[in-house]
């Protein structure tokens, strides 16, 4: 496959595109006028680095599920995987240590994630399908493992990992900024990244230029597996303690993220740096809404009307061009 040409095509595809550009961008701003005029504290540096703690974990899932959506699947088991590595690493570190209990965590994810992508890709089973199969398995060990009960005790490095700074920036936000950085670079620099936009824009075509995709495809879980897993972690970290019930909705929201960041739910279509706009609508949405007083089950309502919003304007623009 001639990889310039394949590119052209993708950047091709991206251009005149001016919602991710500018609409988000503006959208942001609007928001940060409107909650700072209503609450005084929204603006202020403890509330900021707040949301970015909070909201790291979705980031982070945010991020592998980006590059699965865009090879053409979709992942529910994130949320649920968060969960089940919170309660096994919690488990590992109080056997072996806080470094070996990451370690395990890690793996656990990147088990996951690899049984997802054999089964996506080597199955005629939809990923909707294995992964919906998944979340309710992982979830489901969680409870059984853990009993239901958070599990503490755990080493205290962790809390630092949850709770530490490194300098102005929380140690969670960090991790998430840095990660956005290097799967960016991973996306539109190396070959992973322009094989997963062109399998997602016809995998038949790449699949015929000598491809492996497969492999891409199975890749993209893995990566999920782990950057959910490297959530759950963080979550532990904050609670202090293994959790079977954290995770719980944020495969939703981290579509949503995708999803209003622009990213084509079909797939050949995407940009990290647009997820991380999308992210940053939820954190700021969701948090200007809380020092509002405004009941969860009307932020859900809003999301939800959000996701169809976003969806609907990205079908509108597939018929314009």
């Amino acid at each position: 496959m001639d990889e310039r040409v394949a590119a052209g095509t993708l950047r091709g595809r991206g251009e005149g595109v001016r919602w991710e550009r500018l609409g988000l961008p503006a959208v942001l701003v609007l928001l940060g006028i409107v909650f700072g005029a209503a609450n005084r504290n929204f603006l202020t540096a403890g509330n900021l680095s707040n949301v970015a703690r909070q909201y790291s974990p979705l980031a982070l899932i945010s991020i592998g599920q980006t590059f699965v959506i865009i090879n053409g699947g979709i992942d529910l088991t994130v949320g649920a995987l968060m969960a089940l590595t919170s309660v096994c690493a919690a488990l590992a570190m109080l056997a072996w240590g806080f470094a070996p209990g990451v370690l395990a965590g890690l793996a656990l994810g990147t088990a996951v994630g690899a049984a997802n992508g054999v089964l996506v890709a080597r199955t005629p089973i939809p990923p909707f399908i294995v992964t919906l199969g998944a979340l309710s398995m992982a979830r489901g060990a969680a409870f059984t493992i853990s009993g239901g009960q958070p599990i503490s005790g755990l080493p205290t490095p962790l809390l630092w990992l949850g709770s530490g700074a490194l300098g102005p920036v929380p140690v969670p936000a960090a991790v998430a900024l840095a990660a956005f950085v290097i799967f960016h670079i991973v996306l539109t620099r190396t070959r992973f990244g322009l094989y997963t936009l062109a399998i997602g824009g016809n995998e038949e075509a790449t699949r015929l230029s000598g491809v492996p995709t497969g492999w891409y495809k199975g890749m993209a879980y893995v990566l999920s597996g782990v950057l959910a897993a490297t959530a759950g972690l963080i979550l532990t970290a904050r609670t202090f303690s293994g959790q079977p019930t954290i995770g719980e909705s944020q495969e939703l929201y981290a579509i949503a993220s995708v999803v209003i960041g622009g990213t084509r739910l079909g797939g050949g279509e995407g940009s990290l740096v647009r997820t991380f706009l999308g992210v940053l609508v939820i954190a700021i949405l969701g948090n200007g809404l809380n020092l509002l007083n405004v009941s969860s089950f009307i932020q859900m309502i809003l999301i939800g009307l959000i996701i169809v919003l976003a969806v609907g304007t990205d079908f509108v623009r597939e018929r314009i061009r």
